[in-house]
């Protein structure tokens, strides 16, 4: 059977043609090659993290004191990285994150289409993002047969929130994920520095102007006036959930509620207690509070109180396909990378993105191979030891 890790053996046989891969395979020159081909607004909203941006950095610096120990003398000629969500069968335990900037990351603007493109032609399931240059019901039929989430910014309006939620499901998304922790912004000194925010701009809301309870709101369509829409995509954006949400938010849709953000183990117990269908480990990647834990750090206390009655999905400094085997092993179902398969798509678009996905579906099954861990049952069983104490 084949294996994602066969994308070594193809690599080297082109090379003996003189053929090199026309993107790297490694996360530093990837992103190299993006910040030199990324307009500097949009590199720095993709790049950028809260405050110093030490909770961003250490987010990614975390999985190096997390380590494998290998295993010897087990057959692992045959690996199996499959897993489900939901009752749908997955290929492997990798997700794209919702990041919401993913329309203008591609210069035609259409970066949401590619990477649905993406996710159809790697079967990774995409986690769309409310905030988007194309409708989510455009994005949903780009993903093809490939299941896909879609990541719900809570509106203040609530026909608003559940007409978003009743298109997604209309859709044929697979589950909603709630995020938690961006009622309002974060402190970002990048985008500060120089102005930006997108969305202020007009950017990435177009899930916003199709929908018909927000344009109810609206004296004027957003192309008659541009300001006063966004202005009041502004007044509506960032609900303040809490658990007394949860029956409300329920209500809205028959599909899972996978809360996003997740990050203390007593949240996850009353988050499954109040309903919730899916645990969301991640703390935006680091660009919404400064100072805290690293996500894969948190991971494990959180995991062990859900103990297998739901879903775990990780986010946060995914950066290789070992961190996403360490994610795995410390008690992630699902893992899911942002930032890298960013940059794929402002090099190459749909086909960069899933080269993206390609490379760490690679790893991960290699690494798999040579520590003698054919399964991901086997990964967890394994688990990862901590280095640094």
């Amino acid at each position: 059977m084949p294996h994602y890790g066969d994308l070594q053996t193809a690599i080297y046989s082109a090379g003996l043609s003189g053929i090199q891969p026309t993107l790297p395979v490694d996360f530093a020159t990837l992103r190299a090659r993006a910040e030199a081909a990324m307009p500097p607004s949009v590199l720095n909203y993709v790049q950028g993290g809260c405050g110093d941006e030490w909770t961003q950095d250490q987010n990614a610096a975390a999985f190096r004191h997390w380590g494998m120990v290998p295993r010897m003398m087990v057959d692992c000629t045959t690996r199996d990285l499959s897993a489900t969500l939901f009752g749908r069968s997955l290929p492997s335990p990798l997700f794209m994150a919702p990041i919401g900037v993913t329309g203008i990351v591609t210069q035609d603007g259409h970066g949401d289409i590619a990477a649905a493109r993406a996710s159809a032609a790697t079967g990774v399931p995409l986690c769309a993002s409310t905030l988007a240059n194309d409708p989510l019901e455009e994005v949903k039929r780009a993903c093809g047969d490939t299941p896909a989430l879609f990541q719900l910014y809570t509106p203040r309006d609530p026909d608003v929130a559940a007409s978003l939620v009743s298109r997604a499901e209309a859709a044929g998304y697979d589950a909603i994920v709630v995020t938690l922790d961006t009622w309002v912004t974060g402190w970002r000194p990048r985008d500060l520095n120089v102005s930006n925010f997108p969305q202020l701009r007009g950017h990435v809301l177009t899930n916003y102007f199709t929908d018909p309870a927000f344009l109810k709101l609206l004296a004027k369509p957003p192309q008659d006036d541009l300001r006063a829409a966004v202005g009041t995509w502004g007044a509506t954006f960032g609900k303040v959930l809490t658990w007394d949400d949860m029956g409300w938010l329920k209500s809205l849709t028959r599909l899972p509620i996978v809360l996003k953000g997740i990050c203390h183990p007593d949240d996850a117990s009353r988050a499954i207690d109040c309903g919730a269908d899916g645990i969301y480990v991640s703390n935006h990647g680091g660009r919404q509070a400064n100072g805290g834990i690293a996500a894969i750090d948190m991971l494990p206390a959180v995991a062990e109180a859900v103990r297998g009655r739901v879903p775990v999905l990780f986010d946060s400094g995914i950066r290789s396909g070992s961190d996403v085997v360490k994610a795995i092993a410390l008690g992630a179902d699902m893992v899911g990378v942002g930032r890298p398969y960013s940059y794929g798509l402002a090099l190459g678009g749909a086909d960069g993105a899933a080269h993206v996905l390609r490379c760490l579906l690679a790893e991960a099954d290699l690494l798999m191979a040579v520590n003698g861990l054919p399964t991901l049952a086997a990964v967890r069983r394994a688990g990862a030891v901590r280095t640094d104490r």
